[in-house]
């Protein structure tokens, strides 16, 4: 038979009692001292990183307010208008500003286009041979001139320069060619003019 009192535990054998000794405090307990002493023997260390940590976060609490400042004080530079607009209104001028010069720009397209076809019909293929046809005349007074639009039309001018007289003659062209018979020199200056082709141009 066992019988408890206190810390002791005593056992019966035949009739007598035996005292023995015995803890009796729970496990939980010598765990709980266990780890008390362990915190309390590293609070020191414990502290110091504690207060390392603090200071790291500080420095990028710091680091971060400065460059949200940067950031603002840029964001201001951008959207500060001569009247101190918001950076919305600031957004809606220029999107204005941009409707305002594509509608200047299909203007200036459309013009550019009549221009182009007004162009068209515009003396812009030049050819000249300077001749001299007679043996008792100095110099090359006589001359072939072709001028012909884009599409080949125009005319020829031809002068034959003598000593007492000069004539001109003058001769139409159509898609580049002539109706009438052509001499060689104005044959020549047809043939130089049709070189001088424009680009984008059709052939004549």
């Amino acid at each position: 038979m066992v019988a408890a009192a206190g810390d002791r535990v005593e056992w019966q054998v035949s009739g007598d009692w035996y005292p023995r000794t015995a803890s009796l405090d729970p496990p939980a307990r010598t765990s709980l001292d266990d780890l008390t002493r362990i915190v309390t023997q590293s609070l020191g260390p414990i502290v110091v990183v504690l207060g390392i940590v603090a200071l790291v976060l500080a420095v990028l609490v710091i680091v971060l307010l400065r460059r949200v400042a940067a950031l603002d004080r840029r964001v201001s530079l951008i959207t500060a208008g001569g009247d101190g607009r918001s950076l919305e209104a600031t957004l809606e001028a220029h999107i204005d500003k941009v409707y305002a010069l594509g509608r200047e720009v299909g203007e200036l397209d459309g013009r550019t286009t009549a221009l182009e076809r007004a162009s068209l019909g515009a003396f812009s293929r030049v050819g000249l041979v300077r001749y001299n046809p007679f043996e008792d005349t100095g110099g090359n007074q006589s001359f072939a001139l072709a001028l012909l639009d884009a599409y080949g039309d125009g005319f020829i001018i031809s002068s034959l320069h003598t000593r007492t007289v000069t004539r001109v003659y003058g001769k139409a062209i159509a898609a580049g060619r002539s109706e009438a018979a052509l001499s060689e020199e104005e044959a020549e200056a047809l043939r130089i003019a049709l070189a001088s082709r424009e680009p984008g141009t059709a052939k004549g």
